[in-house]
């Protein structure tokens, strides 16, 4: 899949879902649409649309945004070195959609022991009874 034209993506997403996954932002921590979304689904790429995360990965960080200790599938989450804001951490990619998701950092959870902390604005919550469409 080719990734879309910078100009169809601006035309396409919000102001804050092109700058978190165009511009690696981050928007504000308990001040996001998923951060305490309970609703059983998966959540996916806003730009690709492949499936990410499943909400029986999801789990309650204390951080604000959502957070989930394991993929859907790891082959569509890129890391990468981030070294900006004076710190070392890993920023996670969609594969597919070349988006910047967040980050992953090992103080999750049974069983991997990863938590990664994803913008909201980098997903789009498809709930269970739709999961198959």
């Amino acid at each position: 899949m080719t990734p879309e034209s910078d100009e169809k993506l601006r035309a396409r997403l919000s102001e804050t879902q092109y700058h978190v996954t165009c511009q690696c932002g981050t928007e504000p921590p308990f001040d996001n649409e998923y951060w305490d979304h309970k609703e059983t689904g998966i959540y996916v790429d806003i730009i690709s649309g492949k499936p990410l995360f499943s909400s029986e990965a999801k789990f309650d960080s204390g951080t604000g945004w959502p957070s989930f200790f394991q993929p859907i599938d790891p082959n569509e989450i890129v890391e990468v070195e981030d070294i900006t804001h004076g710190m070392r951490r890993v920023e996670v990619r969609s594969r597919t959609g070349e988006a910047h998701l967040g980050h992953v950092f090992p103080d999750g959870p049974a069983p991997t022991g990863l938590r990664y902390c994803i913008n909201s604005a980098a997903l789009k919550f498809v709930p269970g009874s739709k999961v198959k469409e």
